[in-house]
């Protein structure tokens, strides 16, 4: 399958934002129309937000860190093979935080019955996913998003490939999420 495609499913089961809570997923809708940002700022304080909405949500869950990239052919060298390592399943040891500044991408998960669960990401959705869950990510089909990636201390953002069911990471994720142990 073409992995930029919508892929639903036929027939399709939709998902909210109910339904992504229940696996660590946060979403908010911030207005990306009003604020300016550059198309790549490596690292990017994200002290000089002047979105009200995005500092508050920096400053209620501690994001100290920020860059903003743009991936696109003409802004992201090797862009062909960026966008499948980041198809690639995999988990990270750290909250990821992404807010789609413009354009557009599919982020898929997995779900508490490891089925696929595609959120299309658009220009001003903020969407956090928790401490390993297995996931991937893909530009859609307009091959453009512009992003800011938000971090809490130091920026962490290797990729743990499946299978690692036994990473710290993914324990935690499955105690809380697929056991429902909050008590962690």
């Amino acid at each position: 399958k073409n992995q930029k495609a919508l892929n639903k499913k036929d027939p399709n089961e939709s998902a909210n934002i109910t339904d992504l809570r229940k696996i660590g997923i946060s979403y908010w809708k911030l207005d990306a129309d009003s604020f300016e940002y550059p198309i790549k700022a490596v690292p990017w304080d994200p002290d000089d937000a002047i979105d009200p909405d995005l500092m508050k949500i920096r400053d209620h869950r501690g994001y100290s860190y920020a860059d903003i990239i743009t991936v696109h052919p003409d802004h992201l060298p090797g862009y062909e093979d960026k966008v499948k390592s980041f198809f690639e399943e995999h988990i990270h040891d750290a909250e990821e935080i992404r807010y789609v500044i413009s354009g557009s991408g599919f982020f898929d998960v997995r779900d508490t019955e490891d089925r696929w669960v595609r959120v299309h990401v658009k220009k001003g959705d903020l969407m956090t996913l928790p401490e390993g869950i297995y996931h991937r990510f893909t530009t859609d089909e307009n091959d453009i998003i512009h992003a800011m990636r938000l971090f809490k201390g130091v920026p962490v953002w290797t990729p743990i490939n499946r299978p690692c069911d036994d990473h710290p990471s993914r324990q935690v994720f499955v105690k809380e999420y697929i056991k429902g142990d909050t008590a962690i």
